[in-house]
């Protein structure tokens, strides 16, 4: 014979048995369900790859001081911003290798952002460091722009000191970006989004550099 409590212990154990039973089915159930909703929603195209286009690089050298036009492919997207970021992160990659022309450490990732802007009227003095407003870009839809170069801090405090090296530097981006975006035809310069007084202690940061200037004719150094 079982004893009454035995029995009561055994109907309580059984009856916990199938409730969890119940419960665990139906977790399987929600489960299963969200594994083929997230299957149905995946997406059934490969993301766009930006297509391979020739870029205009004005690469620096010491050796002389000069800037030296450089076609270079790679994948270029449409937005202008990030397209002249990625152009602006491959010319630092080549003073980042081995062997460079102009050697200064820090490559693509030193480029944080470029924007792209309505240009202000160009200042009477070039050492004006307060230009009249941008015009609306509504009204300035295909007139010319200013590019918003913003570094980074450890590229600043890795790059030489010097004034020609810091020169070459400044130059070789306004040069690059006119190249490229014939609209830009003014560069400015941030550290981490701040305005900077020079880059390593020469080349001034707080003045708006204009962008034709550091495209060299044949044979010139700028």
């Amino acid at each position: 014979m079982i004893a009454r409590y035995q029995a009561i212990l055994f109907s309580l154990l059984l009856a916990a048995s199938i409730v969890m039973g119940v419960v665990l089915w139906h977790l399987r159930e929600r489960a299963h369900q969200r594994l083929i909703a997230g299957g149905d929603s995946a997406p059934t195209q490969a993301p766009e790859v930006a297509p391979e286009e020739q870029a205009t690089l004005l690469v620096a050298n010491d050796q002389d001081n000069s800037l030296l036009a450089q076609l270079q492919t790679m994948p270029l997207p449409q937005d202008p911003g990030s397209r002249a970021r990625v152009i602006l992160g491959k010319l630092l990659d080549l003073y980042a290798a081995p062997g460079a022309t102009h050697p200064v450490p820090g490559g693509a990732s030193s480029i944080a952002q470029v924007f792209l802007l309505p240009a202000p009227s160009v200042a009477a003095s070039p050492g004006d460091a307060k230009p009249a407003e941008p015009k609306p870009a509504e009204a300035s839809a295909n007139g010319p722009l200013l590019a918003v170069v913003n570094l980074t801090p450890g590229f600043v405090a890795s790059h030489p000191s010097g004034i020609e090296t810091e020169a070459l530097t400044v130059l070789s981006i306004c040069g690059t970006l006119h190249a490229n975006l014939p609209r830009v035809t003014q560069v400015r310069f941030l550290v981490d989004g701040l305005p900077r007084t020079t880059l390593a202690g020469h080349a001034d940061l707080t003045r708006t550099y204009l962008a034709a200037d550091a495209v060299p004719t044949e044979g010139a150094h700028p």
